[in-house]
């Protein structure tokens, strides 16, 4: 049996983003691992690992429970992050319910290094990292992920999702989307 969204409730308070579990806690791990198969339905590249999307994962009784964070508080796809994390649970006999925690709220700084690879990779230029001190790290300028040139300029604030900007190469011509620091 899978519990949909109405059971599925919206936290608010802190939680600290949790790693894989210990091996020594297998459910746990064999939880997070389905979960962290789910591909982002907006950038299919990515799953919601390296996203930084899944916040954690553990067992209430026999329901497994997993936590995500939307990119954003009104982010369109958290709907189809939950049916895919619970189809994905069920297809291998689990029980569970998908809570969707607000705060801390998701950033950038949550994504993997595997995850800012793909994204390039796939023609999205990815967000910068930030300092410790929580700044951006300025540079050169955005390179295009298509043919890595530094001379590019933004074409528009918001892009093909509202979590990242279209920008366009001047040496390429190619326009390509660019993930935000969030």
């Amino acid at each position: 049996m899978v519990t949909l969204g109405a059971a599925a409730p919206v936290a608010s308070g802190p939680l600290e983003r949790e790693a894989r579990p210990r091996p020594e806690d297998p459910d746990r791990a064999a939880i997070w691992d389905v979960a962290a198969g789910v591909v982002d339905p907006e950038v299919p590249v990515l799953t919601i690992a390296d996203l930084g999307v899944l916040r954690g994962v553990e067992l209430d009784g026999d329901v497994a429970v997993v936590r995500i964070t939307p990119t954003y508080s009104g982010c369109p796809a958290i709907e189809a992050l939950r049916a895919d994390i619970l189809s994905a649970l069920a297809t291998e006999g689990r029980r569970a319910r998908v809570e969707v925690v607000l705060s801390p709220a998701w950033t950038t700084d949550w994504m993997s290094d595997a995850g800012r690879r793909k994204l390039e990779e796939f023609g999205i230029a990815p967000p910068r990292r930030r300092t410790a001190e929580g700044a951006v790290t300025l540079g050169l300028g955005i390179r295009c992920p298509r043919c890595g040139s530094l001379h590019t300029r933004e074409v528009s604030r918001y892009g093909s999702t509202s979590c990242k900007a279209l920008w366009q190469c001047q040496s390429c011509g190619e326009p390509f989307d660019r993930f935000k620091e969030l």
